[in-house]
């Protein structure tokens, strides 16, 4: 299937199944976000020449990874039995879906590790030349690991199994995994503008903003969990 196609189908996807999308989402992009700008407001209260943060914006972060990964084990789950055919309700999705929140951080502390990693090493030990080899380098390994959040929770994989069999599933299917998720870019781009416009009517009106930016995004994993879909067949295959 052809990168087009696949974003046909998660586009329809999306707008056939919007209220039930943000019936299950919003609710967790909202604390979200609200936790990340009051993180954020800390960061920028922080005296630069003695930088000290409370225990407080160790739990907000915390909190915040917490609702990160009920988020999209909740989304994935969504996505999951839907492909199935049933038809489950929002309160349904957030029960099962608490029980893949310790796989789920421990799968994005180690995905993190294995992608900020390598840049940082290069940024130290080259400079900019570093910073600019280890940002492609990230984006490899970013875009090969794109996956882990569908197998800890589609194939109910240990975060390390994930790891291993997101790589070898976006092997064959690289470029079009990375042609999805370079729309982050745009979205970034379109999230920043919207936040800078927003931050001067208040804080309400930039959390509203943030969310509408976030709940959109949403279509690219829609989009990658249906490319997934599309090649899980390839695990078994490998293994056989």
């Amino acid at each position: 299937m052809s990168l087009s196609a696949t974003f046909t189908e998660a586009f329809n996807f999306f707008k056939n199944h919007f209220k039930q999308l943000a019936v299950i989402t919003v609710p967790f992009i909202l604390i979200m976000n609200a936790i990340q700008m009051w993180i954020g407001g800390q960061i920028r209260a922080v005296s630069q020449d003695n930088p000290e943060f409370s225990s407080m914006t160790l739990v907000a972060v915390m909190a915040m990874m917490l609702v990160f990964s009920w988020l999209f084990s909740s989304l994935t789950l969504f996505l999951e039995v839907r492909s199935q055919g049933h038809e489950p309700n929002a309160r349904q999705i957030w029960f099962n879906g608490l029980h893949f929140i310790p796989a789920m951080l421990l799968a994005a502390v180690f995905s993190g590790l294995a992608i900020a990693g390598p840049f940082f090493i290069l940024m130290a030990a080259l400079k900019e030349l570093g910073a600019l080899i280890g940002l492609a380098i990230a984006l490899f390994i970013g875009t090969r690991l794109t996956y882990v959040n569908f197998m800890v929770v589609s194939e109910r994989l240990t975060p390390m199994k994930a790891i291993k069999s997101s790589w070898k599933l976006s092997g064959p299917i690289i470029l079009p995994t990375l042609g999805i998720v370079v729309l982050y870019m745009p979205l970034s781009l379109i999230g920043g503008a919207l936040a800078q416009i927003t931050s001067q009517a208040g804080m309400p009106v930039q959390l509203i903003g943030d969310t509408v930016v976030t709940f959109f995004g949403l279509f690219i994993n829609i989009a990658l969990f249906r490319l997934y879909m599309l090649n899980r067949g390839n695990l078994s295959e490998g293994e056989d």
